[in-house]
């Protein structure tokens, strides 16, 4: 898989090597979930450009407090919303973030920041594991994820097949619960007001590097 490869292809690269690898029930609990998710459409009650984005008490990846206001330090971002690091759609989107988005990102002087309601050693697992360069946090509460309006949670067959597979969100969670921001990017400018977003209700479907430099240039560049 080529550092060169849309997000998009890279999740139909996955598709065809899991295919047939998961028990039917379990693999069918997914896909019910995956094609309500698509049939919902783009979610609407999402926060808007020319809003402040919200903040709250994070962790960094050493169970330190911190905030996003403190991370941005005045500068202008592009935060990634992230279900977690067993996610292999966010595996993918994160690691093509790192290698297509992130240079293009130092450039300019623009940060590139990712939060996750995993607990702090998930997410250090996370930043090891993917060999990230960029600030990794931890949103215990989806705090920041429900006042952007991208929180959601599994279905119950998907909670489900997650426990089955020995996946528990409750011990995940840096929260104990199954909340999970829908994967979700947010360019804000150096005052931190959101100037563009993009949520996916769909987890399987993510923002391409192209569309958020693109995003960029047409927002804050």
């Amino acid at each position: 898989m080529t550092t060169t490869s849309t997000i998009a292809e890279q999740v139909a690269d996955h598709h065809r090597a899991s295919a047939g690898q998961l028990p039917a029930g379990i693999a069918e609990a997914y896909a019910a979930e995956q094609r309500a998710l698509a049939a919902a459409g783009d979610p609407s009650d999402v926060a808007q450009p020319g809003t402040r984005l919200p903040d709250g008490k994070l962790l960094d990846v050493s169970g330190q407090p911190t905030s996003l206001a403190e991370t941005l330090g005045g500068k202008p971002a592009v935060i990634v919303f992230y279900r977690g690091g067993w996610c292999p759609y966010c595996n993918i989107a994160l690691r093509t973030y790192q290698a297509q988005l992130v240079p293009a990102l130092d450039e300019r002087g623009i940060s590139l920041i990712a939060v996750s309601p995993q607990t702090p050693d998930g997410s250090l697992s996370t930043r090891e594991a993917k060999e990230l360069t960029f600030t990794v946090l931890s949103d215990p509460g989806n705090q920041i994820a429900r006042q952007l309006g991208i929180l959601t949670a599994p279905s119950d067959g998907a909670q489900a097949a997650n426990l089955q597979l020995g996946l528990d969100l409750t011990q995940v969670n840096a929260d104990g619960t199954t909340g999970l921001p829908m994967p979700t990017v947010i360019i804000t400018d150096a005052a931190g007001v959101i100037r563009w977003i993009d949520a996916h209700r769909d987890y399987t479907t993510r923002t391409e590097p192209g569309q958020i430099l693109q995003a960029i240039t047409q927002t804050i560049a």
